[in-house]
């Protein structure tokens, strides 16, 4: 295909963005990324386009294509609603979204793609643009490429490592949402190191007794790890913004460029205002979930036998509105606040009000944009000790880590800060993160650059 120009370091290039969903009605991390790499660059007189849809079960479009602008960059949006998931294999490869994909990519004419997300767009994307030989960079945000949740998170709330030889582990995480809650019996015990092997033949054999629509989906998902595998090998370069990640990705298979490029954040480093009323507040910031532990957070609070402290929580309340109930209804005599959302641009003044902010999350997480904007401005975390989020705070100089899942060792943490008045004020004089997004998409246009 004839792209729009070859680029090289003494010219501009024209780079589409692609994205599962975005601005407005989607704002969280990896939109977030994406909106601040398109304007920077933006910014630095290069030619962006955004290409994202709208899931399937969302308001309809008045055309199956439709585009606007957002912060003056031109977006392009087609619907799901048109060509929605049906079967599990829809969920990575659908070769019914090629079309689209082809039309969109012929009429822009790209330098670059880089592709920030492939939900919404599956590994067709990556088969489209190698075909038409389009250079093409991702940023690997979560674990899409490796596991059948994003998540690395088992189907007992343990932590994974990925797929293991019989696909187990992946089934029983399908399994279990099928049922919509823990499986039990037999699909509790399968992923056992010594029962695997069974478990495979056993989900093999088993599947003529289940009805077809089970059976095309455990194939597809014990089919997913190789065909995501000989996708993503059609990267011409990839980011990651962890160690942990950028290793995660190793460890199970992918053996193409990927370079560890952290996140960059904007805002306000001002210092840390000191606390006026001698109250302790502690904030979440964040979806209201539950792999993001927010209860945990408020059986914590309850726990901790210090009248000064105070809880803010900021989210969603609409993402999931029964945990949101449940969440309320376990706050209701404690001194527990539900803010709501707020805009980006009001994040600073937000992480001012707190002395410490909350990440009590049950899954890795992969260097959280919030934990870096607490970072930014001076405000001490805790955290959750998992990877993703532990190489970026120093334990007991940026703030305090405790045991994943575990309410009591997150009331400890919160104790450590409780029963010192001082302590996260002589925490936040040392804490900061200098990363900008300007220093993050300088090394995408390296990339870019090498690649086109």
């Amino acid at each position: 295909m004839q792209s729009a120009g070859k680029a090289t370091q003494d010219c501009t290039m024209k780079i589409v963005l692609f994205v599962h969903c975005y601005f407005p009605d989607h704002f969280y991390g990896t939109e977030s990324y994406t909106r601040v790499v398109a304007r920077n660059l933006r910014e630095q007189g290069h030619t962006v386009k955004i290409v994202t849809a709208t899931f399937a079960g969302e308001t309809a479009q008045t055309a199956f294509i439709e585009e606007y602008e957002w912060e003056g960059i031109g977006v392009l949006r087609f619907d799901r609603n048109l060509i929605p998931n049906r079967v599990v294999r829809d969920t990575y490869y659908m070769p019914e979204l090629r079309a689209v994909l082809e039309r969109i990519l012929r009429r822009e004419k790209p330098d670059v793609v880089h592709i920030c997300h492939l939900i919404n767009h599956t590994t067709a994307l990556l088969e489209v643009l190698d075909s038409l030989s389009i250079p093409t960079v991702g940023t690997f945000t979560d674990f899409y490429g490796i596991c059948f949740n994003n998540k690395l998170q088992a189907h007992d709330e343990s932590l994974c490592l990925g797929p293991d030889k019989h696909r187990t582990n992946c089934l029983n995480c399908f399994l279990k949402e099928v049922a919509g809650q823990a499986p039990s019996g037999f699909t509790k015990y399968a992923g056992h190191p010594a029962l695997r092997p069974l478990s495979s033949r056993v989900a093999r054999f088993a599947t003529p007794a289940l009805k077809a629509a089970w059976r095309e989906d455990i194939e597809a998902i014990v089919e997913r790890p190789g065909v995501l595998a000989d996708a993503y090998g059609t990267f011409d370069a990839a980011v990651a913004p962890t160690q942990f990640l950028h290793d995660a990705y190793r460890r199970n298979g992918f053996d193409g460029r990927l370079d560890i490029s952290r996140f960059g954040i904007d805002i306000d480093r001002a210092p840390k205002p000191e606390r006026q009323d001698g109250k302790l507040h502690f904030g979440f910031i964040g979806q209201l979930a539950r792999h993001k532990g927010v209860h945990l957070l408020v059986e914590a609070l309850d726990a901790i036998a210090h009248d000064n402290a105070r809880l803010s929580i900021w989210g969603n309340e609409q993402t999931d509105p029964a945990y949101s109930r449940e969440l309320r209804r376990r706050a209701a005599w404690l001194p527990v606040q539900f803010r709501g959302t707020f805009p980006v641009e009001d994040m600073a003044r937000h992480l001012a009000e707190i002395d410490v902010l909350v990440i009590p999350s049950l899954w890795y997480e992969n260097s959280p944009l919030i934990l870096l904007q607490a970072l930014a401005t001076h405000t001490p975390v805790i955290i959750a000790d998992v990877a993703g989020m532990t190489e970026f705070v120093p334990p007991f100089e940026f703030g305090v880590y405790f045991a994943r899942g575990s309410a009591k060792s997150l009331a400890d943490a919160m104790e450590h800060f409780a029963k010192d008045s001082a302590l996260a004020r002589v925490m936040s004089q040392r804490i900061g993160y200098e990363r900008t997004t300007r220093h993050m998409v300088d090394d995408l246009l390296r990339i870019y650059e090498e690649v086109a």
